[in-house]
């Protein structure tokens, strides 16, 4: 019987594939479901659920825990983290496949072409000069937004000057553009005398999802979601970027116009999720490649499980974050990078695997 060359690579077929998603979706649930009763506070587990089901249906059997200090923990501090960091695991999944694709590099992640850098340059003019506090409370979140989208914008700008740009042009420039960002936010720190902003940016650059509230994770989800499913449906030309330009043009399509089109997408998602979380590294590196080893690099099956897979991550890693370190709370980026780092090298050596 003639093999096809997906059982030739090892990549499971359809049937495995489902049954893949079906189970990092239940994983997904429990890791909610769970993650909630978990904290520095204890809870019992059944007043935990009892003010979820009070919040989502109304019961009257529950009405004695409308309010209290158990349903503010349990309803307006950690369900919110937990479904943000969910969200945001997702996001960044998503993100770091896409911008692999757009620069054709196995090294991409979602804050590559100057991103992390035009979003630090915001945070560091927002907390130290107090650009944008006119904003609210989340005016560092709302600047260092901004600060990524138009670095994106400005990338994408310089990119096309003489010539079309490309993967390896929208990448360089990318570079060039998030070094010139990067020495002046070092500037700015250099010449003030601040130390307690120093010590917030070197924070926030560290990622968080503390600060989440039900009012900004409804806007996080449908951005998330609406970006998500916009990716989805563009699988086939995200598979045709891995291949280049030259082949996708001799297979009558021009990427040209699609990398910029994916780029603002990208960037309007990372804003957003910069914006509600700071700067949370090596999650949208991690979770691209861990699908492609898996299931291979069609983007039809390895955006979905990254969106699941992500979320599961990054909910865990919250956990951890808030119970390793007694009375404190360990920043995610520091915690993702200690713990998946070796173990995504572990894999990486483990099985034959090519971007």
């Amino acid at each position: 019987m003639p093999v096809s060359p997906t059982q030739q690579r090892g990549i499971p077929g359809t049937p495995a594939y489902l049954g893949v998603s079906l189970v990092l979706a239940l994983l997904l649930v429990l890791s909610i479901l769970t993650a909630v009763t978990i904290g520095t506070v204890h809870i019992p587990i059944k007043d935990v659920y009892q003010v979820i089901v009070y919040e989502l249906f109304r019961f009257d059997t529950f009405g004695e825990l409308a309010e209290g200090p158990v349903h503010d923990i349990v309803w307006l501090i950690r369900l919110p983290r937990i479904m943000l960091a969910a969200a945001v695991g997702g996001g960044l999944s998503v993100c770091g496949i896409v911008m692999q694709a757009i620069v054709k590099n196995p090294l991409a992640d979602p804050y590559i072409i100057g991103i992390s850098s035009g979003a630090s340059l915001g945070a560091t003019l927002a907390i130290l000069l107090g650009i944008g506090a006119s904003l609210g409370s989340g005016y560092v979140g709302v600047v260092a937004a901004a600060g990524a989208f138009l670095v994106s914008l400005l990338v994408m700008t310089v990119a096309n000057m003489g010539s079309r740009a490309s993967s390896i042009k929208l990448l360089l420039v990318g570079i060039a553009i998030g070094s010139v960002c990067s020495a002046f936010s070092g500037f700015i720190t250099f010449i003030t005398d601040d130390r307690q902003g120093i010590q917030r940016i070197a924070y926030w650059l560290m990622g968080s999802v503390a600060a989440a509230n039900w009012t900004s994770n409804r806007i996080i989800y449908v951005v998330v979601i609406s970006g998500v499913l916009f990716f989805i449906t563009q699988y086939r030309t995200l598979n045709l970027m891995l291949l280049g330009d030259e082949v996708s043009i001799t297979l009558g399509t021009d990427l040209h116009w699609y990398r910029h089109l994916y780029l603002l997408v990208s960037a309007v998602l990372i804003g957003f999720i910069v914006y509600a979380s700071g700067m949370i590294g090596f999650l949208g590196l991690i979770i691209p490649h861990l699908a492609r080893m898996f299931f291979g690099p069609d983007h039809k099956k390895i955006i979905p499980l990254a969106l699941l897979g992500g979320g599961i991550l990054l909910i865990w890693a919250d956990v951890l974050s808030r119970v390793v370190i007694p009375n404190a709370e360990l920043p995610i980026g520091i915690l993702l990078s200690m713990i998946g780092a070796p173990c995504f090298i572990y894999l990486v050596f483990r099985k034959t695997y090519g971007f």
